[in-house]
């Protein structure tokens, strides 16, 4: 892992790249997570750098003093484009709360990318109130609760929920608490017509978090926007079906930035 420093904190970040031609790709995990939730589109790599990091508090990257909501949101932002300076990644890639925030640059920052994918994502992500106090007071359940049938899988190999549960634990009650009620307050539903950047949703076809409704929205309302569905997948489409995720992106930033 390499990091940058900035705003007196270290952000871990991780780039794959196999002399690939296509632009840089900065992928942003969402909440709970860390850089290796994108491990399956280290393929992308003979194609496109791959950039990977981890937001603040999350796997090796130091914690911020940012409490839930627009602070902390802002933060993760501050990091994105900290990595992003410093790799010239210039495609995003954001899933579930990593959707928001490059939701976030793109209305409130002055970075430009050349293209965006949204996945597993919402111009508003509201977090079941239930979730949200098992979230706080029994993190067992939530965890439970998330690596249920049709939210953060459909039908994966059973590794794939035990790894993500054992990261999910690795980052830690407080910070995933935090990530949940920051997605809770994101709401940007009266802004997507700010949004010019040639920017594709792509939704797992079971995704009960994000359903698919919320990502023909996202391509409804932003200008030029795109839509694509990754069969049998749920939330986490890029790590139950990385092949097909990854194809659906190659070919739309193919299109778009040729």
């Amino acid at each position: 892992m390499e990091t940058v420093l900035h705003n007196g904190r270290e952000t871990a970040y991780e780039v794959v790249d196999r002399d690939g031609d296509g632009p840089p790709i900065c992928f942003v995990h969402g909440s709970g997570g860390s850089h290796a939730v994108w491990n399956g589109q280290h393929a992308l790599a003979d194609r496109y750098p791959i950039v990977t990091l981890d937001l603040s508090g999350h796997g090796d990257s130091d914690d911020v003093d940012a409490s839930p909501g627009y602070t902390a949101l802002s933060a993760y932002a501050d990091d994105v484009l900290a990595v992003v300076d410093d790799t010239d990644a210039s495609v995003l890639v954001g899933n579930s709360l990593g959707g928001a925030i490059v939701l976030q640059i793109l209305l409130e920052r002055e970075f430009d990318p050349a293209a965006t994918v949204l996945t597993g994502t919402g111009a508003r992500l509201g977090v079941l109130e239930d979730l949200l106090t098992w979230l706080k007071s029994d993190f067992e359940r939530a965890v439970a609760f998330l690596h249920g049938p049709d939210r953060l899988f459909h039908d994966p190999d059973p590794k794939l929920p035990e790894r993500s549960m054992e990261q999910m634990y690795d980052t830690g009650q407080e910070i995933t608490n935090r990530d949940f009620l920051t997605s809770h307050e994101f709401d940007v539903r009266g802004r997507l017509d700010e949004i010019d950047i040639p920017s594709l949703a792509v939704y797992g076809e079971y995704d009960q978090l994000t359903p698919p409704w919320f990502h023909e929205y996202l391509a409804d309302e932003i200008d030029g926007g795109e839509l694509a569905e990754i069969d049998d997948a749920a939330h986490l489409a890029m790590v139950e079906r990385p092949a097909a995720f990854n194809e659906t992106i190659d070919e739309f930033l193919t299109a778009t930035l040729e």
